[in-house]
């Protein structure tokens, strides 16, 4: 798979997460940390009245990463996005991101890769 110029990247898990941009080519990329905003996880009521404390901190989370993404893409600050976050997580965020994301949205992979490093994502996603 080819990562645009200027892609970011998002990598989540169900507490974290990381932002990396692609500074290189579509062919070579090179990902570049960028600073990650603190978020403000307000909505633990998310997951249902079933679901565990973990669940509905997870289910926060998302929202939060998801509500910062849906104001970054409408502000046109990202024109190309990919997300990689493990099948659990990735299925929060589908329901809480907005239709405008939906035409950046270049990529999604089902996995788990906080704290790898950059070659290894590259390397995740280029064997999809």
């Amino acid at each position: 798979m080819l990562i645009p110029h200027g892609a970011i990247i998002a990598v989540i898990d169900g507490n974290t997460w990381q932002l990396l941009r692609n500074a290189g080519t579509e062919a070579a990329p090179e990902l570049t940390e960028m600073e990650t905003p603190a978020l403000v996880e307000h909505n633990h009521s998310a997951g249902g009245s079933h679901a565990s404390p973990h669940n509905q901190d997870e289910a926060a989370h998302c929202a939060a990463v998801a509500d910062w993404i849906n104001r970054q893409v409408l502000g046109y600050r990202i024109a190309d996005l990919i997300v990689i976050a493990p099948p659990r997580a990735l299925g929060e965020l589908r329901h809480q991101l907005g239709k405008a994301v939906q035409h950046v949205l270049r990529h999604e992979l089902a996995k788990d890769m906080i704290g790898r490093k950059p070659t290894e994502i590259i390397a995740a996603l280029r064997s999809k």
